[in-house]
């Protein structure tokens, strides 16, 4: 593959990511959306969050099998505990790394 094949390929990848994000905002930034609409989609980044997270605290891997026991659900809780009652994104990150560091060192793992 030489530089002008190289090239094109970068340049379409970047339009294939780039595309997809751009046409919606352009399409509906002038038009005033059904409320229903605006709630439904205010949930997208949740549910992808959610769906993302979940497997991780709550499976092991192959076969996928539910655990409890997991020293990452157990610093989840008290994580989302403090993230919903201060807000702070720095100072959740931090409880959640302590916490986490903690069960580990106390566990033995």
């Amino acid at each position: 593959m030489n530089g002008r094949d190289l090239l094109i390929l970068f340049l379409a990848m970047g339009a294939v990511t780039y595309l997809p994000r751009m046409l919606p905002l352009v399409m509906l930034s002038r038009r005033q959306l059904p409320v229903w609409l605006g709630e439904w989609l205010e949930m997208i980044p949740v549910a992808i969050l959610s769906a993302l997270i979940a497997p991780a605290l709550l499976t092991q891997s192959a076969p996928r099998t539910i655990v409890l026991g997991k020293p990452e659900l157990w610093a989840a809780l008290p994580t989302l505990l403090f993230a919903l009652k201060t807000r702070s994104l720095a100072g959740t990150v931090l409880v959640g790394m302590l916490c986490y560091w903690g069960l580990r060192f106390l566990l033995h793992l």
